[in-house]
């Protein structure tokens, strides 16, 4: 995340009955099991963004019905799906720059770039990374990255190619964030909430860190405070992509020493029972995803959780970058309300700087956090009025899509909230004059005292 920060968190999509129930303790009003079933957003639902957004809409839906509709919706997905891929190469480059778990070699920032490809060390690093592919032993990153160019035709067992395709991508991903900067300089938005499509070409990826965490903790104090959250009132919540731990994208807050993790579900869990929004034991959350590999994370603490194994997530923070004190009590306190203290993986010599502490969350925490594959651009859940979510919290998520994608997952959120019930997002989303939400407030947050670019801006969508 830079300046108006981004960390790049996906969605999710499918049609198949996903038969999840939540584990421990479930919400008064609630049946022991909640069957969840994605389908995609019917016409009627649709037509008022449609009528809406008519200088906008896409070729195929310039005189639509319901089966040009649904004909568009089922490509469209497809097309979504493909750019995770691109997403994990982009990953793929910040491991390149910034891992220490294949190599010795001091960490590349995109500021010194030429002066380290001069010196030698970014030659080294990618042939470091060449040499952990070809014999990656059990580090998970490694072997997925593996696959990856196994997938895109670069096998590292093979001589010549995987160094190639490496310094290709790296090239590319130089290139769209120049490309990103100017059109960002070219904004001009009228508040760090409008952030409009800036990432509508990217790939989706995965990388996350607590910074958004902590903004939606600060949120929710200031609609507490406000009176528009009540004591108690928070039993069933939805995450939309949280992301995964991959590797650090600003030399910031992700590392690659620890194993890939996700924090979002938890920490929310953790801040709504801190903040008395909700009861220990009396909060469901959802978790909608488009990676397969976020859905199979979740899927596998959940299978440990239900052997009575704890889910440890490792908090590292460097302290030579200075926090303002409520972030710096933030990352003291999380986690205290679903777990306890554990002991922190030892960090490289080469993070001097660095403070960690761990936290082991509770199983019945995990099994409180379903993972649910679900595109909210195109699909959402049918649920019983009284079954609805009190909240939906979407951190740096619809950066990635157009405004008419953008309008399309307000109204599918605004499908699965209840009435009053909020969507948290910190992007400016589009909202249909006939549509089911409106905007409602918004908070802002800080991530420094001297940065004045290092904030975040969180909109309150409210369900009508």
């Amino acid at each position: 995340m830079r300046g108006v920060r981004f960390v790049c968190i996906p969605l999710i999509f499918g049609l198949t009955v996903l038969g999840l129930h939540y584990g421990g303790a479930v919400p008064r009003g609630f049946a022991a099991e909640v069957v969840l079933r994605a389908t995609f957003m019917p016409w009627a639902s649709a037509k008022p963004v449609l009528d809406a957004a008519t200088g906008s809409l896409p070729a195929e839906l310039r005189s639509p019905d319901a089966a040009r509709w649904m004909a568009w919706s089922r490509k469209q997905d497809k097309n979504i799906r493909a750019r995770l891929h691109q997403g994990d190469l982009d990953s793929m480059v910040n491991l390149l720059l910034f891992g220490t778990s294949f190599t010795r070699q001091p960490r590349v920032s995109m500021a010194n770039l030429s002066e380290v490809s001069k010196n030698g060390v970014l030659r080294a690093r990618v042939d470091d990374l060449v040499a952990g592919l070809r014999d990656p032993g059990n580090n998970e990153r490694l072997l997925f990255v593996k696959e990856l160019l196994r997938e895109d035709g670069a096998d590292p067992d093979e001589s010549g190619p995987a160094g190639v395709f490496l310094y290709n991508n790296l090239l590319r991903v130089l290139k769209e964030r120049q490309t990103l900067a100017a059109k960002a300089e070219a904004a001009h938005p009228e508040s760090s909430l409008d952030r409009g499509s800036l990432f509508r070409d990217r790939g989706v990826s995965l990388d996350t860190s607590i910074l958004p965490d902590f903004a939606i903790e600060q949120t929710l104090l200031d609609l507490k405070q406000r009176g528009i959250l009540r004591e108690g009132q928070v039993e069933r919540v939805a995450v939309v992509g949280p992301g995964l731990d991959f590797s650090d994208k600003n030399e910031e807050s992700a590392f690659d020493y620890y194993p890939q993790q996700t924090l979002q579900p938890f920490a929310l869990y953790d801040s709504l029972v801190r903040l008395g929004l909700a009861k220990s034991n009396r909060v469901a959350v959802s978790v909608f995803d488009i990676s397969s590999r976020v859905l199979d994370h979740m899927r596998r603490a959940r299978a440990a959780a239900a052997k009575g194994s704890a889910y440890v997530m490792q908090l590292p923070h460097d302290v030579a970058r200075p926090w303002p004190p409520e972030l710096n009590a933030y990352w003291r306190d999380l986690g205290d309300r679903v777990g306890s203290a554990a002991t922190p993986i030892r960090p490289p010599e080469i993070f001097r700087n660095l403070e960690t502490r761990a936290v082991r969350v509770r199983p019945d925490v995990v099994l409180a956090c379903d993972p649910v594959n679900l595109n909210i651009v195109l699909q959402r859940v049918d649920l019983a009025p009284a079954n609805r979510f009190d909240l939906i919290i979407g951190t740096n998520i619809f950066v990635y899509y157009d405004p008419f994608e953008q309008a399309l997952a307000l109204e599918n959120a605004g499908a699965m909230l209840k009435s009053g019930g909020l969507l948290l997002t910190n992007d400016q989303l589009p909202e249909a004059a006939r549509g089911s939400m409106r905007r409602a407030g918004m908070t802002e947050v800080r991530y420094s005292e001297k940065d004045v670019t290092a904030h975040e801006v969180v909109g309150w969508y409210q369900k009508r």
